[in-house]
């Protein structure tokens, strides 16, 4: 899924060709991604652009002070591809959700797979986005009293806590595997467990991190963003399962859990004590292994 860093970098390229200029039209080639009714979409075509922002990991197109607007949820595999004048939509056609045509250019909304996750909504106004909003801070501009504040709000894993939109805005699967190894703190440790150095070091490594691979992709992404994925080779731990560890050579290991899966670095975050596998640690049992050492 798109994360902040990603929808950063396509806010960054939309406001650069959209704003001022004027939604044409909003063509729908599959109807199930417009999850609103009320207002049409015929409230933001013709509309000029104001502004392009992030709320969580929606995009918000703005038109006018206070409404109407227009937006997108990328989800896990939804996808932003910029069009010029005469370009075809891409490629198949069944991965192609709606097409925006602004008087500068086009935009392919894009799906991958079946799944079929991605939305559009129109709202009236700045009420209506206010009460789509899930609550979480925003992470780059809060200090480290909030941060701590929204941490300790609930008692749950650090996964869990970096990657719930109440908690904090923006952050999912890939970066909080990466934020967790910069901070040296395991996955599975309790939010209100953490001790105020800990909670300090996470502050700083969300920030970092954060900040780091924004840039990163901003450089990457040149005039737009072609390639947006959760996996990238720089990355320390996120999709590195097996491959030594950036900081100390030792093997990535992982949690897997329903689709998702968690990386980490035994010896840098959970003093070389692996973490029970849902799926090997049950079916292993007494075999499963305790320490990293124990597999070396």
């Amino acid at each position: 899924m798109p994360e902040l860093p990603d929808i950063a970098v396509y806010i960054e390229r939309l406001q650069a060709r959209v704003v001022g200029s004027r939604l044409r039209e909003v063509r729908l080639l599959n109807p199930f991604v417009l999850r609103t009714a009320v207002p049409p979409l015929s409230a933001v075509e013709g509309q000029a652009v104001v502004s392009v922002e992030r709320l969580g990991k929606r995009i918000v197109f703005g038109f006018g002070a206070d409404g109407p607007l227009l937006v997108i949820h990328l989800m896990i595999a939804g996808r932003l591809k910029w069009l010029a004048d005469g370009d075809k939509l891409p490629a198949p056609a069944r991965a192609v959700l709606a097409a925006l045509r602004f008087d500068s250019g086009r935009i392919a909304f894009t799906e991958a797979g079946t799944t079929r996750s991605a939305s559009l909504h129109v709202l009236a106004d700045r009420a209506a986005l206010r009460a789509m909003d899930p609550g979480g801070i925003d992470v780059l501009s809060a200090d480290e009293a909030a941060f701590a504040a929204q941490l300790a709000r609930e008692n749950h894993t650090l996964k869990r806590s970096l990657t719930d939109p109440r908690l904090f805005s923006g952050i999912g699967n890939a970066y909080s595997d990466e934020i967790l190894h910069r901070a040296r703190l395991s996955p599975v440790a309790l939010s209100r467990s953490l001790k105020p150095d800990e909670v300090r070091r996470l502050h700083e490594a969300t920030r970092t991190v954060l900040v780091e691979w924004t840039d990163r992709l901003r450089a990457e992404a040149g005039d737009w963003p072609r390639k947006v994925t959760a996996f990238h080779p720089q990355m320390a731990v996120h999709g590195r399962y097996g491959q030594p560890c950036p900081v100390c050579a030792t093997p990535v290991q992982r949690i897997v859990y329903a689709d998702n899966e968690t990386n980490y670095c035994p010896r840098c975050q959970t003093g070389g004590r692996l973490l029970a596998d849902r799926a090997l640690s049950t079916l292993l049992k007494k075999s499963w292994p305790r320490h990293i050492d124990d597999i070396e």
